[in-house]
């Protein structure tokens, strides 16, 4: 029996417009002076995203101490607010009924993410998402940044769930995401299931040359697990 998914949320369960990468990618550009390109911007896809600033400055041969990277972040979280003023991230379709019918049947769900928990509490309230046990909350848990040693490709995210629901077989896990890292992630934590989902950043072509179990998006999860 399942007792766990643990889903990814920008562009998994929540669609934001790409505002995060075309936010991330603004901020590195002014401070580089340089263009990034779809194939640098895909590596911080799903990546903590302080992780993926420090990674651009590595690369750019750039300062990357604590203080510049922090200063860079929060240029990156002003961009991000902005974005989502403009334009509000809202659930994806099917989503919403989804989790309900996963929670209904006894499973928790938890969304896992590189954001930090400041930002994660800012895209739910803006959807008006709770967390919490019972039938009145969306989901059971959030998972950021903040809450883990490593970000993605590192399992920690995943893990760090388990530990809260005091899982100790990763076969009862279902980890789902539409980047990369997701799925590299959920495969070093040992999940059964490891799910390709197609309403996010990257193509399921390219999604299906990393390893996993299934491609379905987040509405069809109930469907795939025979709940």
């Amino acid at each position: 029996m399942l007792s766990l998914v643990a889903l990814d949320m920008a562009g998994t369960t929540i669609d934001e417009g790409g505002a995060v990468y075309a936010s991330l990618k603004k901020t590195v550009e002014a401070v580089t002076r340089t263009t990034l390109s779809e194939e640098q911007l895909r590596s911080a896809m799903g990546a903590n995203k302080r992780d993926a600033i420090r990674a651009f400055l590595d690369e750019f041969g750039m300062d990357s101490s604590t203080a510049t990277v922090e200063q860079m972040y929060q240029d990156f979280r002003v961009e991000l607010v902005s974005a989502y003023v403009a334009h509000p991230p809202k659930a994806l379709p099917g989503v919403e009924d989804a989790l309900a019918r996963l929670r209904a049947n006894g499973i928790r769900v938890a969304l896992t993410t590189g954001f930090s928990r400041s930002i994660a509490a800012l895209i739910l309230d803006n959807i008006g998402w709770t967390v919490g046990e019972g039938p009145e909350h969306t989901v059971d848990l959030v998972v950021t940044a903040d809450d883990v040693a490593a970000g993605r490709p590192a399992p920690d995210l995943v893990l760090h769930a388990m530990k809260v629901f005091g899982i100790e077989d990763p076969q009862q896990v279902l980890s789902a995401g539409d980047t990369e890292l997701d799925l590299v992630s959920g495969t070093k934590a040992g999940a059964r299931f490891v799910v390709a989902v197609s309403t996010g950043a990257q193509s399921v072509e390219l999604l299906q040359t990393f390893p996993h179990t299934d491609v379905c998006d987040v509405q069809d999860l109930p469907e795939l697990l025979g709940v």
